[in-house]
């Protein structure tokens, strides 16, 4: 399938900005690795081939093993691979991502509070949400995996 139209050649101003947020709130959250996890597992959420190839991707470059990468679609069953902060996360990206069972969880707000700063929870829920934008901006272009933008 070919793309409907790449993302770098939608609006400059637009894609500059998606690309500032995304690195800010990648850059503040300090943990390269979490927020990669974080924005696979929204990808998986929402089908978008492109960024789950990509995610996939940089976490193997950034030397993440192969077991935790193929058993983020099942974090909550693979107890022993992620760690409380990683579920923490995990959960509030899956709360988030999937409004459509209601909003965000008090229990799961909380759980995540607990274990970031509030300046580290802004810049984990900003991550949340540059990579939904992004699924979604792919997913309706129709990127393919490994196609650049």
């Amino acid at each position: 399938m070919a793309p409907r139209m790449k993302p770098g050649t939608m609006s400059r101003e637009v894609f500059q900005a998606q690309l500032k947020l995304t690195m800010a709130a990648k850059e503040g959250l300090g943990d390269p690795n979490l927020a990669e996890l974080v924005v696979l597992r929204a990808s998986q959420l929402n089908h978008c081939a492109f960024c789950i190839d990509m995610h996939a991707r940089n976490l193997r470059e950034a030397g993440e093993s192969p077991e935790r990468i193929a058993l983020l679609n099942a974090w909550e069953e693979a107890t022993d691979h992620f760690t409380q902060r990683e579920r923490a996360a995990l959960a509030l990206t899956e709360a988030v991502t999937v409004l459509t069972d209601g909003f965000v969880p008090d229990e799961v707000y909380a759980h995540a509070a607990a274990h970031f700063t509030e300046t580290e929870l802004a810049h984990l829920l900003s991550v949340i949400v540059a990579i939904n934008n992004w699924n979604r901006i792919n997913a309706t272009l129709r990127m393919p995996p490994g196609e650049l933008p």
